[in-house]
């Protein structure tokens, strides 16, 4: 079942196979080319993300952060929660996000769990997190706010940019993210920058990015949907993001027109729909609608394209492989399907009694959806194992 697609070198022309080798090449080759703007109007080409990045990679290294070392960060949307991001890729640090819905006595969990050497946390929660902190033995605690206030970013702006020799390839670990915890206490799931890389380099190829491309973000930033799919693709590729703080649906629609790609969830689409600004002359500009995380469901599907003249494209993921498969840019989307399998995955479904490990039946095929099985994926974006597990 592995899908080979026809598409462009894309990491090669976007300067090497690692996300932080992509600021650094695009920084140094494209500093004028636009990054991200906000909706406060803050505005950041790749030469200022590979210089702020740097700054930021200083930064943790002045609180003592080195390659491997975790940080733990439960932070708002923000231009600065991206630098963040962009800072540990480029000091090989190992960003572990945290769902800012989480309870102080969930983040304690997590830090127990984790062992960060630096915890960045919002700037209201200093206090409330500070004694969970130290009884974890994490060793510095810093602060983000949505505004770019905070230690952190002070810190940022006090120290000169840092460009580091990262080493491990790409093995080396770039970010341990929790599972939502359904079938027990949450799981690390090791994602290394390998994984990344090839998922972007699938998604960049499958879903035809371009450095004219303006991906209109409005996910959150602690899952591998918002922070992976939709960030590394961007960076690979060059092109340019709309960065809104969360979705809202008029906001949504009052930037589309300036985007050429949306990347949201099933309830985004539900709630486009009942806006009445959501027409064909909004959604002219866009070349694609993606949706992932949750089923789409087929009247949404038929809805949306009946009212704007865009077939969305589903795609199937999860938090330990990233995305796996994807309905395909040029054919047919077919209301509640994920399409194949990305460049280079290959995925089976096997036999439910998990001991008999054997491919599913021809007669359990032939019986069509609702015949039980399990999915089996195979690939470079498949992590690295289970922290501490």
């Amino acid at each position: 079942m592995t899908q080979r697609a026809s598409g462009h070198e894309s990491d090669l022309r976007a300067g090497g196979g690692d996300p932080a080798e992509w600021i650094e090449a695009a920084g140094r080759d494209s500093p004028a080319r636009p990054f991200v703007e906000t909706p406060d109007g803050r505005h950041m080409g790749y030469g200022e993300l590979f210089e702020q990045s740097g700054r930021y990679a200083a930064a943790l290294a002045r609180r003592g952060v080195r390659q491997g070392d975790r940080v733990l960060a439960q932070v708002e949307k923000s231009l600065d929660a991206v630098l963040l991001y962009a800072g540990c890729l480029r000091l090989g640090a190992v960003l572990v996000p945290i769902n800012t819905a989480n309870t102080a006595h969930e983040v304690e969990y997590f830090l127990r769990d984790s062992q960060p050497r630096l915890a960045v946390v919002r700037p209201a929660d200093r206090e409330l997190l500070e004694a969970a902190a130290r009884g974890a033995g994490v060793a510095e605690m810093d602060t983000l706010g949505a505004a770019g206030e905070g230690s952190l970013s002070r810190l940022a702006g006090d120290c000169a940019a840092l460009v580091p020799e990262r080493g491990g390839g790409g093995s080396a670990l770039a970010a341990i993210v929790y599972t939502s915890g359904t079938t027990g206490r949450s799981k690390g799931a090791m994602l290394t920058r390998a994984n990344l890389a090839s998922n972007a380099a699938a998604l960049d190829d499958a879903w035809r990015f371009s450095p004219d491309d303006v991906l209109l973000h409005t996910l959150p930033l602690y899952h591998i949907h918002g922070l992976f799919a939709a960030l590394n693709t961007v960076l690979i590729s060059r092109s340019s993001v709309l960065l809104l703080p969360r979705f809202d649906a008029a906001l949504t629609l009052e930037h589309l027109p300036r985007a050429t790609v949306y990347m949201g969830v099933p309830t985004h689409y539900t709630r486009l729909l009942h806006h009445p600004a959501l027409t064909r002359e909004a959604t002219a500009r866009m070349r694609l609608f993606v949706s992932g995380s949750a089923p789409l469901l087929a009247e949404t599907h038929r809805e949306f394209e009946r009212r704007t003249g865009h077939a969305i494209l589903e795609r199937y993921g999860m938090t330990e492989t990233l995305i796996n498969t994807s309905n395909p840019y040029l054919g047919e989307r077919k209301p509640g399907t994920v399409g194949p399998p990305l460049e280079g995955i290959s995925i089976r479904v096997i036999d439910p009694a998990p001991e008999s490990g054997r491919p599913q039946s021809d007669a359990a095929r032939q019986a069509g959806a609702g015949a039980p099985g399990a999915i089996e994926v195979k690939g470079p974006n498949v992590f690295a194992g289970y922290w501490r597990a």
